[in-house]
């Protein structure tokens, strides 16, 4: 549910912007079209679905979802605030240079793109993008077959026919050269579709909620209500089919506790009645509704837009939603209004309480309660882990499921650009994502749609902590007991640009195993390491790229240690051949989640072990193997003065010797309180300082020796620093 707040302002005529797409059906080795069955209706919601209806009952057929129809910043609040307009993305001001109330700007966010780049005169830089993109949409299921760019695109040749569905998304940023800093960005998607005709008779009006998804279906000349459905979220547009393409149809917004009253006078809800309401026809509503500003929130952004509130409502506004705001079903509370968040197939989160306890109430849709009951299932025997999202109580009601989980404070997604003011480490975050990944795979569960979104941060507990934890267990499998993977004939769960290429390639002749949760991993650790970037590249050509193996890790630097250490493991986690993929038990065990102090001690058990083996042994002729590359040339040459003065006096050193290298850094560390204070200060303290005093000169040191000790890993000395399974055997596979 969105908040609600009414302004009674001046509102201008609306501007409409032609954007004028071919929207065609097409079939194989014909160029012929396919009739859209007249009795099909598009309603497009402010949470990126495209809803295909039936005209007759408004039950939906089928579901397109992408990404929302307004995407705003967090944390960027301008002065004076922008609030955009999801029915046509027009926009209005809050709180001007005089502190004026909500004004109505004369350019939508699309006609800011079509301009752009341009100035104001008090010193506002407009940057616009615009990018379309075309979803080949399956006519009857509704399931994407393709998406079509202008980078990315192939021939395919189906059996059945197919929509093509296009969608323009528009960005617009604004740079204050006053004061040097970003104003505000927004994001803003339409579908391509001709405006309302007037000459085309259209005999449904359609009155939709600003606060919520309620629709409201009318005769036009009888009043009679066709239908009445909650898409849950605010309806932003309707669209029918005409002379090939998608034409929008007018409706009218009407404020959320207005339609309920008007609903509830004419009847119960769901029930085909009459409008008794005085004035059941449109053109007779709008004359007896007064024009008003909704204001509402989605995610944690305000929008607003137009709507019509009967004046007797507006009077009792707080009274009816304090009235309707205490919903209790069996032990669950929550707040309508409170909403954290929005999943799929109609799925909302909102804020609630259980036993006196804050927490996180999933409402379910009746059509996807075998879901949520295995959702439930899963959750109820996974949830014994810190990392994984714990389950608290499942309730039913008439209409919806219930299930009330942890409440967290945000999703990784959210935080990832604010690690550093909140206090966060992104490598912490992602050990622990991954123990609570190998902790569902050692009860053989498979995800299937691990991405940044479905990993949640923790609200502090008492000493102030927060931790990583995996939710939404809505596309898990549980695998049958002896087996390691499961079939692919349910369809392809996940989402687009984080699905491993096995989930969609047709040349994989083998079932997918849990490494397809490994390879969404991998896309996750680079997302949040590089700060945004995906190994794949932009959203819209990911999964194009995943099925190429087309990837760039570019954002790491490769003359930094960490950058190398974490380029190894994601590259291993994200490798197109699956059994090349390490398990999550082993992803834990990879340098990159060391210590400093772990570190050292492995330096140092690795020169103990090596002190007295052959130059011409195995493990001494792995270790020095392209050594020099590590060394660069001659390692004496790349260290400081101090220590060069102090190694010459008691042992010679081969510069090009790996095995040497290791053997100074374990001296030192054994005598380092023995040490000349010129030295003990350029080495820094020990561990911290004194691993990233070599780890800085020699960025392959660390990867170089864990790689060639690989061949001691069946070693005791060396168990904890590689994984073994029951027969003893290293599994990290070919990939190292």
């Amino acid at each position: 549910m969105s908040c609600f707040l009414c302004f009674l302002v001046p509102l201008p005529g609306r501007r409409w912007v032609w954007l004028v797409r071919a929207l065609l059906f097409q079939s194989c080795g014909s160029a012929s079209s396919v009739t859209v069955p007249e009795t099909l209706l598009f309603v497009s919601t402010l949470d990126g679905s495209l809803h295909a209806v039936s005209k007759r009952t408004g039950a939906i057929k089928w579901t397109l979802k992408e990404d929302p129809v307004l995407q705003m910043p967090r944390y960027v609040i301008p002065r004076p605030a922008f609030l955009p307009d999801p029915n046509d993305g027009s926009l209005y001001t809050l709180g001007g240079k005089n502190n004026e109330g909500l004004t109505k700007l004369p350019f939508t966010i699309p006609e800011l793109v079509q301009a752009s780049p341009c100035r104001s005169s008090d010193g506002i830089l407009y940057m616009g993008k615009k990018q379309d993109i075309w979803y080949v949409v399956d006519l009857l299921t509704g399931e994407k077959q393709q998406t079509l760019t202008s980078s990315f695109a192939e021939s395919i040749c189906p059996s059945t026919s197919l929509l093509y569905l296009g969608r323009t998304e528009y960005t617009i940023t604004m740079y204050d050269t006053k004061n040097k800093e970003l104003r505000w960005n927004a994001t803003y998607f339409d579908y391509a579709a001709t405006l309302p005709d007037e000459d085309v008779k259209y005999k449904m009006s359609h009155f939709v909620s600003n606060g919520d998804g309620l629709v409201v279906t009318v005769d036009s000349e009888s009043g009679d209500v066709l239908w009445i459905q909650n898409y849950a979220s605010p309806v932003v547009a309707f669209y029918i089919w005409q002379r090939e393409g998608l034409r929008k149809i007018m409706h009218t917004n009407v404020g959320i506790e207005t339609l309920r009253y008007l609903t509830f006078m004419s009847g119960e809800v769901g029930r085909i009645t009459k409008w008794k309401y005085p004035f059941p026809k449109e053109t007779e509503t709008k004359s007896k509704l007064m024009p008003t500003l909704y204001v509402g929130k989605y995610s944690t952004s305000l929008y607003a837009s137009p709507s019509m509130v009967h004046e007797g409502v507006t009077i009792v506004v707080r009274t009816l939603m304090a009235y309707t705001s205490t919903v209790m079903v069996g032990k669950i509370s929550f707040n309508p209004k409170d909403v954290l968040g929005h999943g799929a197939e109609g799925t909302i989160v909102y804020r609630g309480t259980f036993d006196n306890r804050d927490v996180a109430v999933k409402r379910i849709l009746p059509e996807c309660f075998s879901f949520a009951d295995r959702e439930v299932e899963l959750l109820r025997e996974s949830d014994e882990h810190p990392n994984v999202i714990r389950y608290f109580c499942t309730e039913k009601d008439r209409q919806f499921q219930y299930i009330a989980i942890e409440l967290c404070a945000a999703t990784l997604q959210e935080v990832m650009k604010t690690f550093s003011h909140l206090g966060l480490e992104p490598i912490t975050l992602l050990q622990q994502t991954t123990s609570g990944l190998a902790y569902l795979h050692s009860l053989s569960i498979v995800h299937r749609d691990l991405k940044p979104h479905n990993i949640l941060i923790s609200m502090p507990n008492a000493h102030g902590k927060i931790k990583a934890m995996i939710s939404d267990f809505g596309l898990c499998k549980k695998l049958v007991v002896g087996r390691h993977s499961f079939s692919r004939r349910s369809g392809v769960p996940g989402t687009e640009g984080w699905i491993a290429p096995e989930m969609l390639s047709e040349d994989c002749k083998e079932n997918p195993t849990y490494t397809v949760d490994i390879f969404s991993a991998g896309c996750v650790f680079y997302y949040v390491i590089s700060e945004g970037n995906h190994p794949f590249g932009k959203s819209l050509q990911r999964q194009a790229n995943i099925l190429l193996g087309v990837y760039s890790l570019d954002s790491f630097s490769p003359e930094k240690h960490e950058d190398l250490v974490a380029h190894d493991l994601i590259e291993q986690m994200i490798n197109m051949d699956p059994q090349k993929r390490p398990s999550a038990s082993c992803v834990l065990k990879h340098p990159l989640f060391w210590s400093l102090e772990k570190q050292l001690q492995f330096f140092q058990d690795v020169s103990d072990r090596i002190e007295k083996e052959s130059l011409d042994g195995p493990v001494v002729k792995q270790l020095e193997r392209r050594g020099r590359e590590v060394v660069k040339m001659d390692w004496r040459d790349h260290i400081t003065v101090p220590l060069q003065t102090d190694l010459r006096k008691f042992r010679s050193y081969k510069g090009g010797s790996v095995r040497d290298l290791l053997r100074a850094m374990r001296n030192k560390k054994h005598h380092y309180r023995e040490l000349p204070t010129e030295v003990q200060e350029t080495l820094g303290t020990i561990p911290d300082d004194f691993v990233r005093y070599f780890t800085s000169r020699f960025p392959r040191l660390l990867l170089h020796t864990y790689h060639a000790m690989q061949i001691c890993s069946q070693e005791r000395l060396f168990q904890p620093y590689y994984v073994q399974d029951s027969a003893g055997q290293e599994l990290l596979g070919d990939a190292v």
